[in-house]
């Protein structure tokens, strides 16, 4: 009677290729200013996550090469668990919405969602490409060396990874335009970003002595018209509204509008923490949201970094 378990060779090549796929997600999970995900638990979730999309991509070649068909059918697990990902960040980012100092916006959490689903895919993408090129080494070109048939497959899979990478990032705010400190001026009840109208809603004194003391203002200049297709998107507005409320915080309001004549928008709040780098800062690596109409120029990646 045949044994249906699996071979030394067999067990090395998954367990590479898991190691290595578990590493590409982890390699791809970053905590900047924005602190998402969170640190520790967000982390783990997400490890854990890419861990199981590894796995999935790791048993793939192996179950083919010894004509287990019908166990590959449990690739299409795959496609549900990557979705159950964006769905449960969706649902996770709605529900804090009302907890925040601003809205991230409906566009900026299904882009959230829609990047840690893909960075499953990637993780799950590496650990196939790992699983097949140790097997081909080993198969096809007859290589006995096994640990060099497993660098072989590292090589390939963390060039994969890199390309991947590139072709998968995303544009921010400051590849389009320019952000500069804008002057924040009150007159009459009314505020005024370099000689912009904001909004007449300071109808009080102390208001109005809350904002001549301590607003800050960011106006943002696109470097070609076309780009003013993303920046009027009230989207991706409201997104840099909100990364600059979560960088510096918020004593009290924060406005965004845009001017019609020339494309410009600005950023205007009362801050908790007073620094303009960061306020600029915040604003420059704002993600483009997929969901606003991009140019050719601004979707181009350069894949060679």
């Amino acid at each position: 009677m045949e044994s249906t378990g699996l071979t030394a060779n067999e067990l090395y090549t998954i367990t590479s290729a898991i190691i290595i796929g578990t590493l590409a997600r982890i390699l791809t999970i970053k905590e900047d200013f924005r602190q998402y995900p969170s640190y520790p638990n967000g982390y783990f979730i997400q490890i854990i996550t890419g861990f199981v999309a590894a796995a999935l991509g790791a048993v793939a070649i192996p179950a083919l090469l010894s004509k287990n068909f019908v166990a590959v059918t449990f690739l299409t697990l795959a496609l549900q668990q990557f979705r159950d990902v964006r769905k449960m960040e969706k649902e996770s980012l709605s529900d804090l919405e009302e907890t925040e100092f601003t809205y991230r916006g409906k566009a900026y959490i299904d882009g959230i969602a829609k990047t840690f689903e893909a960075r499953n895919y990637l993780a799950f993408i590496v650990a196939l490409v790992t699983s097949l090129t140790i097997s081909i080494l080993q198969n096809a070109l007859n290589l006995d060396n096994l640990w060099i048939c497993i660098a072989g497959g590292a090589l390939i899979g963390f060039a994969l990874l890199y390309y991947l990478q590139r072709f998968t990032k995303g544009k921010t705010i400051g590849d389009i335009a320019e952000v500069k400190e804008g002057k924040v001026v009150v007159k009459h009840s009314s505020l005024y970003v370099d000689d912009m109208y904001v909004s007449n809603l300071l109808g009080t004194d102390n208001a109005e002595k809350l904002f001549s003391e301590e607003g800050m203002a960011v106006v943002i200049y696109p470097k070609e018209n076309h780009f003013r297709i993303n920046l009027d998107n009230f989207g991706q507005r409201q997104a840099a509204l909100f990364e600059a409320c979560r960088a510096l915080g918020v004593k009290r309001y924060q406005f965004t509008r845009k001017d019609y004549e020339d494309g410009k928008v600005m950023i205007t709040l009362v801050p908790i923490k007073r620094d303009i780098d960061a306020f600029i800062e915040a604003v420059k690596k704002c993600p483009l949201l997929e969901s606003t109409k991009k140019s050719h120029a601004v979707m181009k990646t350069n894949l060679k970094g």
